[in-house]
């Protein structure tokens, strides 16, 4: 199940006037580019602001997640029509031959077991055709982002075209060794609803990433840093292997 977040429509017209800046997205836009990218499958693709965008640039753009309440957000979006939205988790790929294969933001740390990370992996890899190569960020657990999620480094007021003043924030819930899992809070002050939504992240290290890119068919060309967080996340760049 997707978290609330994504899958509740109330929160997910929210999840874009809450995170307007998406510069973190610069870095994929780039990359299309550098790569020579012609197609593009964008793997969980939350509200579509990444897909439109690249269709916006011409490409050729398929965008799949499991949260229909996302889907229609990013379906509303100048360029949209030009996008093949497609509502499935990553293990119901249909055939596709895309240049590049890409998961932004959490989205790689949302496939908690290994069962489910190597179902994903697998997918994206008969997605993409000979020599394709899927790009994708997953958080450095050594800076251990996690003690920072709290309520008073998160909280915030914000106020929101249709929804009006909205107060939330993010608390930590439980820290394993490599689970981590966090609540938010939504406050609408227009009618008193408060809403949450809680999640799990995996965190997994540069060699458990690796292999289990190997293990996919998928070679690692290179590790980079996220231009927008420096020192905090691993780029990964495989290529799908002959």
């Amino acid at each position: 199940m997707p978290d609330a977040i994504f899958a509740e429509p109330r929160l997910a017209e929210l999840y874009d006037p809450l995170d307007p800046d998406r510069s973190d997205l610069d870095a994929y836009l780039a990359m299309a580019g550098e790569f020579g990218a012609r197609s593009v499958l964008d793997v969980g693709c939350g509200t579509g602001t990444l897909a439109c965008l690249l269709a916006g640039r011409g490409l050729e753009v398929t965008a799949i997640d499991p949260a229909a309440a996302s889907l229609d957000v990013g379906r509303r979006k100048p360029g949209a029509d030009r996008v093949r939205w497609l509502h499935t988790a990553a293990a119901g790929l249909p055939p596709l031959q895309a240049d590049l294969a890409v998961m932004t933001g959490n989205v790689a740390q949302v496939f908690v077991t290994d069962g489910e990370w190597a179902a994903a992996l697998r997918a994206v890899r008969q997605a993409l055709r000979p020599a394709g190569r899927l790009v994708f960020e997953s958080r450095d657990p050594a800076r251990k982002a996690w003690l920072e999620w709290t309520r008073e480094q998160t909280y915030r007021r914000v106020v929101i075209p249709d929804a009006g003043p909205v107060q939330t924030w993010t608390e930590l819930t439980g820290a394993g060794q490599d689970l981590v899992s966090f609540q938010m809070t939504f406050v609408f002050e227009r009618d008193g609803a408060v809403l949450t939504s809680g999640s799990t992240l995996r965190f997994r290290s540069r060699a458990e990433l690796a292999g289990s890119l190997a293990a996919a068919g998928l070679a690692v060309e290179e590790v980079r840093d996220a231009p927008d967080r420096p020192g905090r996340e691993l780029v990964f760049i495989a290529r799908r292997a002959s």
